[in-house]
């Protein structure tokens, strides 16, 4: 059932020598019939984890738990999961039919069962009619579909996919990710997907993980994390934003005063659960602050001058600049976009509840 912890790390480690940690002390719970995302940059251990899982590497340290099996030191083909890789990995001298059959063959699986299971998976991937084609008469969203029937076909509780849509282009990439949701919740089992691109994450995952240094920054939904990351790395590294620097002055029960000494301004915001003194930064959205000539009543605000004014089809991205030499990144709708040009003085104002106090 969906809510059960289905794979489980606890205090995962891999070492590759002594001085190369690629995950750190990893713990992990992926809930079954969920479609998670391992999110972070390039070297973040993202794919390392993904491969412990699969087997195909052993960890250092920790154990790792799937459908309550302890498979720590267990090759791969004794997991009850599958890997799609990037490269799709299809056997170029097989057509799509015996390419998808090929794990039901090695099981002595009888032909007639190959047969109607074979057509099962080409309808689910929408692949009927190729079945005697060769990989190298395919696109590469073919070539993924394929792929992923192969995989899914032996049944496994779990699908593990390393960054699959990174060899497609953009239009197709924005396809297949509706695809793979799609399969994903008609199939109900365990997508674990791989990637380092943000809107990917956002846009298809129940759950996200964001990894840094070959640890968990946070796991949360996509909403989560977009609204309230917990510290600079996140909110960054999940869509743009403006990280705003100050310390903690007063602090009373449920509010607290973030002074900027550099802008000479501070304001309220809520208590944050820091002490006074304490370095405090508040990340707010490019889109949660407006272009104003008169901050409204309650609003928090930084002084500024309009550097530039980018138009992108359905936003109005203004760069302005603070008293204290600051960026400051805002995107208006066409409908709502103020009117203001380069060099006016203005208001960069915003709401103190789309403001999230985080740590650097």
């Amino acid at each position: 059932m969906a809510g059960d912890v289905f794979v489980r790390l606890s205090n995962v480690s891999k070492r590759f020598d002594r001085e190369t940690t690629v995950v750190n002390d990893l713990s992990l719970e992926i809930e079954q019939g969920r479609f998670v995302t391992l999110l972070g940059p390039s070297g973040c251990g993202k794919t390392t984890t993904l491969r412990l899982i699969a087997g195909f590497e052993t960890p250092t340290e920790g154990a790792i738990v799937i459908d309550g099996e302890d498979v720590t030191r267990k090759p791969p083909h004794e997991r009850c999961v599958n890997t799609v890789f990037q490269s799709y990995a299809l056997f170029p001298h097989m057509n799509v039919y015996d390419n998808i059959a090929f794990g039901l063959k090695m099981k002595n699986v009888r032909k007639d069962e190959i047969r109607s299971r074979v057509s099962e998976m080409l309808r689910m991937v929408r692949m009927e009619g190729f079945e005697s084609r060769m990989p190298s008469q395919l696109s590469g969203g073919q070539m993924q579909r394929v792929a992923i029937a192969r995989a899914v076909i032996n049944n496994p509780k779990v699908l593990l996919l390393d960054e699959p849509l990174g060899a497609l282009d953009l239009k197709l990439r924005k396809q297949m990710q509706l695809e793979l949701k799609r399969l994903q919740r008609k199939l109900g089992i365990t997508f674990l997907f791989v990637t380092h691109d943000q809107e990917e994450a956002l846009s298809m995952s129940d759950t996200v993980v964001v990894m840094r240094n070959g640890s968990v920054e946070q796991t949360g939904a996509p909403e989560e994390l977009y609204e309230r990351p917990k510290n600079a790395f996140v909110a960054g590294f999940l869509g743009e934003t403006n990280i705003i620097e100050g310390k903690i002055g007063a602090v009373e029960e449920a509010e607290a005063v973030l002074v900027l000494e550099q802008e000479e301004r501070s304001f309220r915001i809520p208590n944050p659960g820091y002490a006074p003194g304490e370095a405090c930064s508040l990340s707010v959205r490019p889109e949660r602050i407006r272009i104003t000539s008169s901050p409204e009543v309650g609003e928090a605000w930084l002084r500024c001058t309009v550097k530039e004014r980018i138009y992108s089809g359905s936003l109005i991205r203004t760069i302005a600049t603070t008293v204290a030499g600051k960026d400051i990144l805002v995107d208006e709708s066409l409908e709502q976009r103020s009117r203001s040009a380069d060099g006016d003085e203005v208001f960069a104002a915003w709401k103190p509840e789309h403001a999230v106090p985080i740590r650097a």
